[in-house]
């Protein structure tokens, strides 16, 4: 055990160092760096070849398989109304249907653009109310985003025409009846005529 720690101390000394070994007088062999006179000779020790400790290589990312499942859609379209379709209302009230195929994915939103800005917040639903949409030729989109404002899907824009009818127009089509005024929007009291008495009147003799 004494040899074997003699041995790890010297070599682990520096490459410049002299390493002597002789036997003493009780014939054990002994290891120094310093000359002893008599037997003593000169140890040689060759180069060490360790080298220093590589870090071991980063684990490689694995890609993604070809074969993953693409969150996107094969159909996107907009059911009612149908491209050029004109609408007649005076309020100018509108419903805006949208149909896609597989149908919404998770994460995924429905989102109406009327005339290229953003119409209300996106939303699960496919069904859009808009309301005092304003007379003339306007172009509808539906698109799908995902949960960063991403766009996934979009149709393409498709024109629609509001009419928004006026109170003497439908006045025009429908007149007013008595029991109309007051009732109908088109028909206020104050355009109501005046009732004629059904009492003759008698002049004073």
């Amino acid at each position: 055990m004494r040899y074997l720690l003699l041995c790890l101390l010297l070599f682990g000394q520096p490459l410049t160092a002299e390493v002597y070994t002789y036997i003493d007088a009780e014939g054990n062999r002994v290891f120094t760096d310093k000359p002893k006179a008599g037997n003593a000779q000169r140890v040689t020790i060759t180069p060490s070849n360790g080298m220093s400790a590589v870090p071991p290589p980063a684990p490689a990312v694995a890609p993604a398989p070809a074969d993953a499942p693409a969150l996107a859609y094969q159909m996107l379209r907009i059911l009612l109304p149908q491209p050029d379709a004109t609408i007649r209302d005076s309020a100018g009230n509108l419903i805006v249907t949208a149909t896609s195929e597989p149908v919404l994915h998770p994460g995924h939103a429905y989102r109406l653009l009327l005339d290229g800005q953003v119409v209300g917040a996106a939303g699960r639903s496919p069904v859009f109310a808009l309301e005092n949409v304003d007379r003339g030729t306007h172009q509808l989109a539906v698109e799908i985003v995902d949960a960063q404002g991403r766009i996934v899907e979009r149709t393409p824009s498709q024109p629609l025409h509001m009419l928004r009818i006026s109170l003497a127009q439908k006045r025009l089509v429908k007149p007013c009846k008595k029991d109309d005024y007051g009732v109908r929007p088109e028909c206020p009291l104050k355009d109501k005529p005046e009732e004629k008495s059904d009492i003759p009147l008698v002049p004073f003799l």
